[in-house]
Parts: C-alpha cells; sequence; structure tokens
C-alpha cells in the first residue's frame, strides 16, 4: 500500500473527519469554522488542500463514490456465492452490515442527492457520474447471474439495475422520515420477487 505523505495525509484527515459531520447535518449545514475545528486544522492549511468549500465537497464526495465501490467488491468477494446471492447481499448490508452498519444509513447519496443538485453543477456531477458506474456494475452482475442461471433470463439487466436502486434509494429516504426500517424490509422483499428465479 502506497504511504502517505504529510501534506496527503493532512487532506485525507480532513476529509475522513468532515464525512461525519456532512453525513448527519449536511453539506450546507456544516460551516467551515465547524469543519476546521473538528479536523483542528487552522484555515489556511484547509484552503492549501481546497480550493473552496465547494471543491471541499467534490473532493468527499470522489473519495465516498470510489470507496463505495471498493466496499461493494469487497462484500462480494467475501463468499463463493453465486450472483443473485451476492446481489442479495449487497441489499441486506443496506439494512445491515456487521462490518460497516446499514449502508442505508451512511449513504451521502441519500443525504446529498436532492441538497447538492441545485447547489453545485460539479458535486451534482460527480453523484450523478458515480450513480451511472454504480448501476452499471449492477447489470454487470445481472448479467454473470443469468448466464448461471441463478437470475431470469427474460429481465433486462440495465433497466432492473436502475429499478432496484431506485426502489432502495427511495426505501432509505422513507427511512430517514419514518426512523423505522420498514421500507428497507419491503425493498427487499420486493427485490426478491424482481430478480425471482423462475421454476421449471
Amino acid at each position: 500500500m502506497k504511504r502517505l505523505n504529510k501534506s496527503e495525509t493532512t487532506r485525507q484527515h480532513i476529509l475522513d473527519t468532515s464525512f461525519e459531520l456532512v453525513l448527519h447535518k449536511g453539506f450546507v449545514g456544516v460551516g467551515l469554522q465547524e469543519i476546521l475545528k473538528a479536523c483542528d486544522v487552522p484555515k489556511g492549511s484547509f484552503y492549501h488542500y481546497f480550493a473552496s468549500k465547494e471543491a471541499f465537497g467534490c473532493a468527499l464526495l470522489e473519495q465516498y463514490m470510489a470507496d463505495y465501490k471498493v466496499r461493494m467488491e469487497q462484500l462480494w468477494q467475501r463468499s463463493e456465492q453465486n450472483a443473485h446471492a451476492r446481489l442479495m447481499a449487497l441489499w441486506q448490508a443496506w439494512i445491515d452490515d456487521p462490518v460497516n452498519g446499514s449502508w442505508a444509513e451512511n449513504c451521502l447519496i441519500v443525504k446529498l442527492a436532492a441538497e447538492v443538485s441545485d447547489l453545485s453543477e460539479d458535486m451534482r456531477q460527480i453523484l450523478n457520474d458515480g450513480v451511472h458506474k454504480l448501476t452499471q456494475r449492477l447489470a454487470l452482475l445481472l448479467k454473470e447471474g443469468q448466464q448461471e442461471g441463478s437470475i431470469p433470463k427474460h429481465i433486462e439487466s440495465l433497466k432492473t439495475a436502475q429499478v432496484m436502486y431506485q426502489l432502495w434509494l427511495g426505501a432509505a429516504l422513507l427511512t430517514k422520515l419514518s426512523q423505522d426500517k420498514a421500507h428497507l424490509h419491503l425493498a427487499l422483499e420486493t427485490t426478491q420477487q424482481l430478480i425471482k428465479p423462475i421454476e421449471e
């Protein structure tokens, strides 16, 4: 693993520390002074690494999307299960993951999508590109399942991936409103029906 130099370490520290602040308060809800205090860095140091708060937000989202991809692949590598089982393991992790906690509760896309879309075109584009790549990866797993027989062959992989992600994003938002995971469990049941193998 590449070792970070002092400058890179400080920048990473700012991003890592700020993640929880933004996750719980939103991007607009977290002021620069709060970020500086939490990270214990001077204002000048912050602007050495980020040209603006928007640039900081872009870096935070880029890191989140990259980390999400790694986390997803690691989850799928935990077992030698078929594509159907791996896909369901992902959605189960949205409800509860013993390693990373509930993915739905810790999702910056759920937290920031509506907020930053009208605030920053650059941040909106990062999220939009990230979601596009995510659904493309889900579609690939669906195709893998179709080839091995664990996913129905009649479904359109990309459209199904998009529908599933829309379903779970909506369920995660409703979970925040209700403070209850019933919406996530319903999404899990719906997903199971959506990709249920056709019995011979």
